[in-house]
């Protein structure tokens, strides 16, 4: 069974998911921070391919990125050092980057390599859906590789019965308009998660943009199944020696959540 459709299908509490920037702080912790995240009561890891211009992020995840390219990181080593990942976890991963990326590494291959390291979705933020459907649908679903794609306060219900319609794994509802990171009130957006619950749709729903601690976290999953964080957790591995201590302090206030 699809790893992401299993996880949805199997917890019953509010689904966590961390990104982090591949290639950061160091070029060869990939592997170590998804382990201690699974460790740790992880539900889901999005990794992000680092890339030059990241203009629909926010300074943390901008400045992780420039990192992770200074200290040598590539979607190909990015490959190569997940290429034996799957015999150490199983649970669920997820790439997201920008578009040109996956064009100059070449769309078949990175889809090919997608299947060959146990990826299970890949979130392209830029990729209209119009443009998707055009020229990536039938390669994407040729490999067996989730297209999850992302709806906004402003997005029409037209539009999100469309994505819904193409998207698999799950949809990725962003809390605003703004960029990563941001920290406005998420009280102002259960409207809007509830909006889209009520909608009913077949894909699961996981709220990112904004979430950074327990609180913003229960508030983003009280009409959806679950929530993205990023940029706070990033931004805890600044300067840290230990890894392990570093992921397990961020994590340790939902650890309560972790067994339920």
């Amino acid at each position: 069974m699809d790893r992401l459709k299993k996880m949805f299908e199997n917890t019953e509490r509010k689904v966590l998911s961390i990104y982090f920037t591949a290639g950061y702080p160091q070029l060869n912790d990939t592997e170590t921070i998804i382990l201690e995240l699974e460790k740790n009561g992880v539900d889901l890891i999005e990794i992000g391919i680092p890339f030059s211009d990241p203009l629909a992020d926010g300074p943390i995840i901008q400045q992780s990125s420039y990192k992770a390219i200074e200290n040598g990181m590539t979607l190909k080593l990015l490959f190569e050092q997940l290429k034996d990942i799957r015999q150490k976890t199983q649970i669920p991963l997820v790439l997201m980057g920008y578009l040109n990326s996956v064009i100059q590494f070449g769309e078949d291959e990175f889809c090919r390599k997608c299947v060959e390291t146990g990826i299970d979705g890949v979130i392209l933020p830029d990729l209209p859906l119009e443009y998707y459907e055009m020229k990536y649908q039938r390669l994407f679903k040729n490999h067996g590789l989730n297209l999850i794609m992302l709806i906004s306060p402003q997005t029409s219900i037209e539009r999100i019965q469309k994505i819904d319609a193409v998207s698999s794994g799950f949809l990725y509802l962003v809390s605003s308009n703004s960029i990563t990171g941001g920290t406005e009130n998420l009280g102002k957006q259960r409207e809007y998660f509830k909006r889209i619950s009520d909608m009913q749709l077949n894909n699961p729903t996981l709220a990112g943009f904004g979430i950074h601690d327990k609180e913003s976290f229960e508030i983003a999953t009280e009409n959806t199944n679950g929530a993205i964080i990023g940029s706070a957790f990033i931004k805890s591995l600044e300067d840290q020696e230990n890894l392990e201590k570093a992921v397990a302090k961020f994590l340790s206030p939902f650890k309560i959540d972790q067994c339920v």
